[in-house]
């Protein structure tokens, strides 16, 4: 998305606003960051990070048990 809005021609400040707001809200809560412990930043700053880390831990244990009973 980055390269996009740095080598897209922009005829109006608003189109370049638009494609900026695109970015953000695309980088804020889209992307998860390796450095976030795989979190979108957004989680992260609204304390999500704990919450969506416990469900994500007992999905994971739910589909390794289900994956052992199936090659049982």
């Amino acid at each position: 998305m980055k390269n996009v809005v740095k080598l897209d021609h922009y005829y109006h400040p608003d189109e370049l606003k638009e494609a900026l707001n695109e970015f953000v809200e695309n980088y804020n809560n889209c992307i998860y960051h390796e450095a976030l412990n795989n979190l979108t930043p957004s989680d992260v700053y609204f304390g999500r990070a704990d919450k969506i880390l416990k469900q994500t831990i007992a999905k994971r244990r739910q589909l390794y048990f289900q994956d052992k009973i199936i090659n049982l």
